[in-house]
């Protein structure tokens, strides 16, 4: 595995260590087995709680049942070496949890965001809606018309409410957790390199709870 790779799973868990090895390595040991020697190597470091937050009751998020059924879209920052800040376009498909894109620039307007939704629909197909925030690049007039030629429904949560777009809300924390905490980025390039090799990793090796312990690629295989 590639420094890269073992920096990506460098924060992992037991339980995410587990379904690694049975479920996408293939290694058919015990739980009792793995776990005795996830002890002796000393991984079992407690890590401090986060003081608990009480939060209200999101609303309730229909898991849709087929592909491009509902996609998800945000954004996040970050910063490179110099300061400057890169924002990253993230794109998933709620049925399985795929990460369909991650896309790194300086800027991304509207524009920019259409172009990387259509760059995935070539090879994906279209959704029948995506659900976002009301960020001014989608409730731009230009991305209006672009939904509405194409027949995509725009679903907007309600603002203040980020828990409505749960789904990639937790893909963003895995993947600040994962990559964009883990390195210092001198170029824009660098950084969608890395960004570009943890989608494959996130997709094809990394264990899912929602889908039953099996990376979001390898799920449609064993469904």
């Amino acid at each position: 595995m590639s420094i890269v790779n073992d920096t990506f799973t460098r924060n992992w868990g037991f339980g995410l260590c587990f379904d690694y090895l049975r479920n996408v390595l293939g290694y058919g040991w015990n739980h009792k087995r793995v776990y005795l020697i996830y002890c002796e190597l000393e991984l079992n470091k407690r890590i401090k709680p986060k003081r608990r937050i009480k939060r209200d009751k999101p609303e309730a998020l229909r898991v849709p049942l087929s592909m491009n059924e509902q996609w998800s879209m945000d954004f996040m920052s970050d910063a490179l070496q110099d300061g400057r800040t890169i924002r990253t376009f993230n794109v998933m498909d709620d049925h399985r949890r795929e990460a369909l894109a991650v896309d790194v620039d300086l800027s991304l307007p509207s524009q920019r965001v259409i172009r990387s939704l259509e760059q995935v629909i070539e090879w994906r197909g279209k959704p029948k809606r995506i659900r976002c925030d009301n960020g001014p690049e989608y409730i731009s007039e230009s991305m209006r018309r672009w939904a509405k030629k194409n027949k995509i429904k725009l679903d907007f949560i309600q603002p203040g409410k980020p828990t409505q777009n749960a789904y990639v809300e937790r893909f963003n924390r895995t993947a600040r957790h994962d990559w964009l905490n883990m390195f210092i980025f001198q170029t824009v390039e660098q950084a969608q390199d890395i960004a570009t090799r943890w989608l494959w990793h996130y997709n094809n090796e990394r264990p899912h709870s929602a889908n039953g312990g099996f990376p979001p690629r390898l799920t449609e295989k064993v469904a």
